[in-house]
């Protein structure tokens, strides 16, 4: 093996101890990585971390990514995911285990803003455990469905994942976020597809009844009150449809030749957060001391996914400058197996490690070198992307040492070893086979 491959196994190794064994979190971690990384260019340690260096600062997904963490907060924090929720339980509370469905769709729809899921588990887990425990869901059943939605984080673009995945050195040249993005989402949706058909089989499984009409709110009076907090996605559906044929033809008569330099990854972010502050500007802080305060509580989580983010982007372009993809090129080309049996391999291996690891962790870790074996084996690149991304969802639902399925835990009040079972069965195990679908072109993105 080259030396490049020697540093990502150092690489993932460091990870895995500071983060997993030490308990240290995972900025640090990226860091630590980042430089052992370097120490493999011998002589040349400065000049190998200086071109990483530069290379992360030039990353237009770094403020993309930094960009969506702001947008979950303010969605979050000015109330408009409550809103929404409050809306989809007027439509499927009236359906046996409505609530299972609210808590899914609120997961799906927080999913990728948010990109974390611990935040989904906290966000929509405070509202919605609530709600299944008083409509006959068992405490243990609500928190199960809670963590295993947590994954949704991952799997739904845009998400931090999906920009650390798209750093890599691997898959960056051949891959552009603009070319992940629809695939990524029909990926995604297929995971949502999932997890309602888990609700469905739950609810008939263990008798659920539908929700009590005192929780209700009339469809009328739910859109009356939170129709506006819905108009936040369309920072989302805009520059989606932009990347559409007559999206496309439409740019290019407003501006020409120009529009093909138009990102959506930077636009998203950047049009949604607009969104947020046109639908919620009632709410937003009206002094500078309250507005000091609003950005002081997100400081510290940008403490640790600004590291991260650069950090590994910084690392994967200097295992780039170390020849890491000629290098597994190279050995992936002589391991002859069937496409599918390699996706199997792949997916075990990013489920093994997203256990103690967060699935950005993962990502950050391995997605490169994933990355490679399955395109190695004729997958094509937004599909190995996209089942890289489902695999690495299961960090939600992968005990021991998963946070959502704590933080479910504790808001449900139930022992977390009552999950543990469950969420491998129906959840762990299920996101490695849909990973292998999509990678093998079974179920179309």
């Amino acid at each position: 093996m080259g030396i490049a491959v020697w540093a990502l196994i150092a690489y993932i190794v460091v990870i895995v101890v500071w983060n997993g064994v030490l308990k240290r979190n995972i900025g640090e971690a990226m860091l630590i990585g980042f430089a052992g990384v370097c120490l493999f260019g011998g002589a040349d340690f400065f000049q190998l971390a200086w071109a990483g260096i530069v290379d992360a600062m030039a990353q237009e997904v770094v403020f993309a990514a930094l960009a969506f963490v702001f947008m979950g907060y303010l969605l979050t924090r000015l109330g408009l995911i409550q809103e929404q929720v409050t809306v989809l339980n007027s439509i499927f509370g009236r359906l046996r285990g409505g609530a299972g469905y609210v808590s899914t769709s609120a997961a799906a729809l927080l999913g990728g803003p948010s990109g974390s899921g611990s935040g989904i588990a906290a966000s929509v887990g405070s509202v919605t455990i609530p709600w299944m425990i008083r409509s006959n869901w068992r405490p243990d059943l609500a928190a199960s469905l809670v963590a295993g939605n947590a994954g949704l984080g991952i799997s739904i673009p845009p998400s931090s994942s999906m920009f650390l995945l798209l750093g890599s050195a691997a898959v960056a040249p051949v891959l552009t976020a603009d070319q992940l993005f629809v695939p990524a989402l029909v990926g995604g949706l297929w995971t949502v597809a999932y997890r309602f058909v888990v609700v469905f089989l739950w609810v008939r499984r263990h008798n659920i009844a539908a929700t009590d009409a005192a929780d209700l709110v009339p469809l009328r009076a739910a859109l009356r009150a939170g129709w506006t907090s819905l108009l936040v996605y369309a920072g989302i559906l805009v520059p989606v449809l932009m990347t559409l044929d007559f999206g496309v033809a439409l740019m290019e008569s407003r501006v020409g030749e120009a529009a093909g330099d138009i990102s959506i990854i930077v636009w998203i972010p950047v049009l949604t957060v607009l969104a947020t502050f046109a639908v919620a500007w009632r709410r937003l802080p009206r002094t500078g001391r309250a507005w000091s305060e609003l950005l002081g509580e997100m400081a510290p989580r940008y403490a640790v996914i600004g590291a991260t983010l650069f950090f590994a982007f910084a690392a994967a372009a200097s295992l780039g400058e170390l020849g890491l993809v000629d290098q597994l090129t190279t050995i992936l080309r002589s391991v002859e197996a069937p496409a599918a049996v390699i996706a199997a391999i792949v997916g075990l291996l990013l489920v093994v490690i997203a256990a103690p690891l967060t699935g950005t962790a993962t990502i950050a870790a391995v997605g490169g070198v994933a990355f490679s074996a399955l395109t190695a084996a004729g997958i094509a690149p937004a599909a190995a992307a996209t089942a890289i991304m489902i695999f690495a969802s299961t960090e939600g639902a992968s005990p021991p040492g998963a946070a959502p399925i704590y933080i479910a835990s504790g808001i449900a009040q139930v022992d977390p070893a009552r999950t543990f079972g469950r969420l491998i069965v129906w959840f762990v195990i299920p996101s490695l086979v849909l990973g292998v679908l999509v990678a093998t072109g079974v179920l179309p993105i």
